[in-house]
């Protein structure tokens, strides 16, 4: 990393401030240790120090990881132009697919460039090749399960990555001069039954658990979601790389004071762990950095205090095809009526699912389940109180994800995907946006039209909520959920 913001970056790692957390990694020369810039540990001099854009980098350079603050916990990168940034896209890429192999061609082929040019723009970006940060999160996400969970050696290699279990341990030496086994000789952390797979995911403070968590209660699908003592819970049906599909849950849950959430995931799901936590991260805006957002929009502020909040979260999806349906059976009708219908379909169409968990019954249906549907889906959903017109939406979606037509991965553009949404029946200007929001991450969805964002800016005449759009860009989205969050204080 450049040494030109080296005395701001010490500082920061001197006052373990947050909002570097994820973003710079503190190589210490003395110790050959690298940690975060939130580290506890004893201060070491600046002269010792050295500062790195990931953990990848910094294990490049000869580091090994702090035991102590757990680097491969730190919340992921978030730059203002991730969407557009070709190295960001590859690098949540990376992360999503660590266990396949081949990843680094498939994953350049998937963003519609060379593996050369992937390489090119990940270089100038990291200051490492897209192979060498796969081989450090493979690590780290081995290192967080050693230490989190009771899942032998054995699993966790297949689980990061590794192609056989001697590579792994060789490699895992090799890098951090002691053994998997060693490392967890000195954990102590507590861990789980050995059927529970437990790891943490820490998150850049503040963070608004209790606002996030009322918004997924309030959509929450009977039978797939369970929000309980402060918790949320869910099934999960996933495809492995061989195209095996694999059923289970996962539950979150906040530890506040350590900033940090815990993912525990049913053992089932161990061979598509990284798609689990890739969806995990992306679904409750542990990427996101709240400083940033809240000082881009505290023009808000100025309309009415504490109309935006700091820490405020985005709200994404586990499962995009769920959510656009659950969206496309609550337009214009109320909350209840939409839990009706959606509670109805879930029953009639998802896959009973035995989990031994008190509301968790069923996973939801594929886009490929619904086409598979040899009725007319209107005739089908009919029966359950659902017009043909949303019927038609659902199917006309089902097949567009299905055949590719539709991307509402977050690595896609934005504005493109919803010019194709617009292009389906049954589906607007509202509901596109509100798909793209929550699918893709999308930061800048600011929904002008939307009952709940009007009725918070009723003061406002429509230029003036035009000029509140535009000083809120490149975060709408989160200007957004502020407006709607600020109608629950009324």
């Amino acid at each position: 990393m450049d040494g030109k913001n080296s005395k701001i970056w010490y500082e920061a790692f001197r006052r373990k401030d947050s909002q570097y957390d994820g973003r710079i990694f503190v190589g210490v020369k003395s110790t050959g240790i690298y940690c975060r810039p939130v580290c506890k540990a004893r201060m070491p001099k600046e002269e010792n120090c050295t500062f790195f854009t990931s953990a990848a980098e910094a294990e490049q350079a000869g580091f090994r990881p702090c035991l102590s603050c757990r680097p491969e916990l730190a919340p992921g990168l978030a730059p203002i132009d991730a969407t557009t940034n070709l190295a960001y896209k590859a690098l949540r890429k990376i992360e999503e697919s660590c266990s396949e192999e081949n990843s680094i061609t498939t994953i350049a082929k998937s963003l519609g460039c060379s593996d050369r040019h992937l390489r090119r723009s990940f270089i100038a970006e990291f200051h490492i090749t897209p192979v060498q940060y796969l081989q450090t999160y493979r690590l780290l996400l081995a290192k967080n399960l050693l230490m989190s969970s009771k899942l032998s050696i054995l699993d966790v290699a297949m689980a990061s990555g590794f192609g056989s279990l001697r590579r792994f341990n060789a490699l895992f030496k090799e890098t951090y001069h002691l053994t998997p086994s060693n490392l967890r000789r000195q954990s102590s952390a507590i861990m789980q039954s050995a059927d529970v797979i437990t790891v943490f995911a820490d998150y850049r403070p503040p963070y608004e658990w209790n606002k996030l968590l009322a918004f997924f209660a309030e959509r929450s699908i009977p039978g797939i979601e369970v929000i309980k003592n402060n918790q949320y819970w869910r099934t999960v049906s996933l495809e492995t790389t061989n195209k095996r599909q694999v059923n289970g849950w996962v539950k979150m849950e906040h530890i506040s004071e350590k900033d940090r959430l815990k993912i525990s995931i049913s053992i089932s799901l161990l061979s598509v762990l990284p798609q689990v936590l890739a969806r995990i991260r992306s679904m409750f805006d542990l990427y996101c950095d709240p400083l940033v957002v809240y000082n881009n929009l505290q023009a808000m502020n100025k309309i009415k205090p504490n109309l935006c909040v700091c820490g405020t979260r985005l709200p994404g999806c586990f499962n995009v095809f769920e959510m656009a349906v659950r969206t496309i059976l609550g337009q214009q009708v109320s909350i209840k009526a939409a839990q009706t219908l959606i509670t109805r379909f879930t029953q009639k169409l998802g896959t009973p699912l035995q989990t031994n968990i008190e509301g968790l019954t069923h996973v939801f249906p594929t886009p490929e389940d619904i086409l598979n549907i040899t009725e007319p889906l209107e005739n089908v959903l009919g029966k359950l109180g659902i017009t043909a017109m949303r019927s038609k939406a659902i199917k006309n979606l089902a097949q567009a994800l299905t055949n590719g037509e539709i991307d509402l991965t977050w690595s896609s553009n934005p504005e493109k995907e919803i010019e194709k949404l617009l292009e389906l029946p049954g589906i607007g200007v509202w509901t596109a946006k509100y798909l793209v929001m929550r699918a893709m991450n999308w930061p800048d969805a600011f929904l002008d039209t939307d009952y709940g964002v009007k009725k918070a800016l009723e003061k406002l005449s429509i230029h003036e909520i035009a000029q509140l759009k535009a000083q809120c860009s490149p975060w709408g989205s989160y200007a957004t959920i502020n407006l709607w969050n600020s109608l629950d204080k009324e």
